[in-house]
């Protein structure tokens, strides 16, 4: 069975138009958008899809991610937390609500 963009929550790519995304084209949008608001099977379709080390090169160039997200993909892949673009270079404003 080949991997559809249909085959992820529907609730994911909400913003963006699901027809247009291609997995190899869109690949960052969509390990971003997995990795701040999936659910365990979309984790699984993007782990089996990509692999934990694709996944985790593209999150190291993310300029933003989720403080979750960022402990979760540091802890699975093996990379310390402070390689990740997301930690090194903060906002300068910080949200209001930061949990």
């Amino acid at each position: 069975m080949k991997l559809q963009i249909k085959d992820f929550s529907k609730h994911l790519f909400w913003d963006t138009n699901r027809d247009l995304l291609k997995l190899d084209k869109n690949d960052a949008y969509i390990i971003k958008q997995v990795l701040e608001y999936g659910k365990w099977k979309d984790w699984i379709l993007i782990k089996n899809y990509y692999g934990i080390k694709t996944i985790s090169q593209k999150a190291i160039a993310f300029r933003s991610l989720e403080k979750k997200a960022l402990s979760f993909i540091s802890t699975l892949s093996r990379v310390s937390i402070k390689e990740f673009r997301c930690y090194t270079t903060q906002q300068s404003i910080p949200p209001h609500w930061n949990f």
